[in-house]
């Protein structure tokens, strides 16, 4: 059974979200390896491959549902952060679109009643609440041990311990 016209629109756009979501934060990782905070470069590496496995799991439901995505363009990141704080801030603001994001995928196969779309997304909103608590988390330790630099030295080795995993298929 082919995907419905409008859930298939709405997920070609949130691939396009997810690709610039891996855009936006590669360049965040390069702000923190420009300020040789390797682990917090890691961090948002890893941040950037995750979006790019999750625009891939959703080309992948498309596909397997009858229906050929078509690609846009992805929109360049312009960022600039005044300090360490304003790109953790800035990681979790996005992370906060792009719940809105998933909300409205949700709202869209929920007004089709197409539950296989529904269940599929429900990871999606789990993924997201996990996403935004690790970008709160990240907010909160800088504010507590960022503006020390032994405390800084702490976190940025935290974060570098951080692996990849990558997700080969929707665990559902």
């Amino acid at each position: 059974m082919a995907v419905n016209e409008k859930v298939s629109e709405i997920l070609e756009k949130q691939i396009n979200e997810e690709l610039f979501s891996s855009y936006f934060y590669l360049a965040i990782a390069d702000y923190f390896e420009d300020r040789g905070l390797k682990g917090f470069a890691n961090w948002y590496m890893i941040q950037t491959k995750e979006e790019l496995d999750h625009a891939m799991a959703i080309r992948r439901y498309l596909l397997d549902n009858d229906y050929t995505p078509t690609l846009e363009a992805i929109a360049k990141p312009t960022v600039h952060f005044e300090n360490d704080l304003a790109a953790l801030k800035a990681g979790l603001a996005h992370e906060e679109h792009v719940t809105e994001c998933i909300h409205n995928c949700v709202h869209v196969a929920h007004s089709v009643h197409d539950i296989r779309t529904m269940r599929m997304l429900d990871w999606f909103v789990q993924e997201q609440g996990e996403e935004e608590t690790n970008a709160r988390d990240m907010i909160t330790d800088m504010e507590l041990f960022g503006g020390d630099p032994k405390g800084l030295f702490g976190l940025d080795r935290e974060y570098q311990a951080r692996t990849y995993k990558q997700l080969t298929a929707l665990p559902l």
